[in-house]
Parts: C-alpha cells; structure tokens; sequence
C-alpha cells in the first residue's frame, strides 16, 4: 500500500482527511496513513456483486451494509476500510461524521488482491479479530475460496474454508451468498 503522508497522525487529523474527498480510500495503520491501491477487474466485479446481494437481502431497519465504504476502528491509531460490512442499524454513526465503528460489527468481507493480499491476511484479519467482530470473511478470487472466521463464545475463531455453493452468514439470519454464481 502506498503512504500518502509520511508523518504519524492523530486520530482527530485522521477522522478529518478520511472526509476529505481527495482521500476516499484512506486507512490508518499504526499513526500512518495509507491510501488503499486500485483494484484488478475481478476485485470489482465482486463488490458489485456483493452490494447487490446485501441490498437485496438485508432489511434497512435492521442493518447498514457497506461496500467500499465505512471503516472500522481497532485503535486511536488503526482504522480498516474492508471490502464489504455489515452492521447492526442501532451503531449509525452520527450525520456529517467519518462512517466508522468502534463495536464490533457482524460481517466483514475482505477480497484477496495482489496488491493487498498480504496485508489484509498479516495485518487486518488479526485487527478484525481484536475487535471481536463476529464474522469475517475473506474472498480469493483466483484460488474460487472463501475463508470463515467467525466468533466463538470463548472469543476464539473457528474457520471454515468454501470452495463453492451456498455460504450462510452465522451473524446475520438469512443472509447467504451463492458461492459459484458470485465468482461467476
């Protein structure tokens, strides 16, 4: 991922230049920002995918999806822009703010690329996973998985890899996705 600014930001300076339309894409990982890089083809055949199925499938009174947008809080100094997320309506985050979450979120999708492939694997799905959040997904393209990690009562993660058919969200009662007609 390519550093837009090479100084170490707060989080006040940050929420400020995420609203900035100049840094759409703009993550904060350890006080650095970073601009997420453009995506391949199949990155955004996917997302066009998913938000098509969040729209149809999720009640707007009960849940917020996201695709390509919002962010999700792991620290003062640490904010994620999955792929795709799912949060509960009750978290909306206050009108004119940074799209943001702090509380865990039901589902977050990420989708392999090669240009951030390592980083989400090394680097968000562990931040993910501090959360809490309860499900995360993470989408590979051109390996055709999808990988499940999802919350146990303990506060482990079991996880589940899909190489094709129907995938349920556990968190979210009936949301599924068709495995093979989203990689087309």
């Amino acid at each position: 991922m390519a550093t837009t600014i090479t100084t170490r930001l707060s989080e006040e300076t940050y929420r400020r230049l995420a609203l900035d339309d100049r840094y759409t894409h703009l993550e904060l990982y350890d006080g650095e920002p970073r601009e997420k890089p453009s995506m391949s083809v199949e990155h955004g055949d996917i997302m066009f995918h998913l938000c098509g199925l969040l729209f149809a499938q999720l009640d707007p009174e009960r849940y917020l999806g996201r695709v390509g947008h919002g962010r999700l809080r792991v620290s003062s100094s640490t904010y994620y822009e999955p792929d795709a997320m799912v949060i509960p309506a009750s978290q909306r985050p206050s009108p004119r703010t940074l799209d943001a979450y702090s509380d865990p979120v039901l589902l977050v999708i990420e989708i392999w690329s090669p240009s951030t492939g390592c980083y989400d694997i090394d680097v968000k799905m562990p931040g993910y996973q501090c959360r809490g959040d309860h499900e995360i997904w993470r989408i590979h393209p051109y390996e055709r998985t999808l990988k499940a990690w999802r919350r146990t009562p303990d506060g482990s993660y079991r996880e589940s890899l899909y190489r094709g058919g129907l995938v349920e969200a556990e968190s979210i009662p009936g949301f599924a996705i068709d495995f093979d007609v989203l990689l087309g």
